[in-house]
């Protein structure tokens, strides 16, 4: 990667110049990230909400009213 830092009077590194095709580049594995991240969240939250339907359904939990699902959001 062809990096050039700015520096203060004191060569303190104070920022970083990218070319803009690399800059673009790590947006868009940025953005890739993200997506994996929310596609993990949701799976995981899926998994819990079907876990928590099998156990009311065996009797070992009590279902939640609509206003306390909604609370929770």
């Amino acid at each position: 990667m062809n990096l050039q830092y700015i520096t203060d009077t004191k060569g303190n590194k104070s920022a970083v110049q990218l070319p803009i095709k690399e800059w673009e580049k790590i947006q868009k594995d940025l953005g890739e990230l993200e997506r994996l991240r929310n596609k993990k969240l949701f799976l995981t939250e899926l998994a819990e909400a079907v876990e928590e339907m099998k156990q009311i359904k065996e009797g070992r939990i009590q279902a939640r009213n609509a206003e306390e699902m909604l609370n929770e959001l």
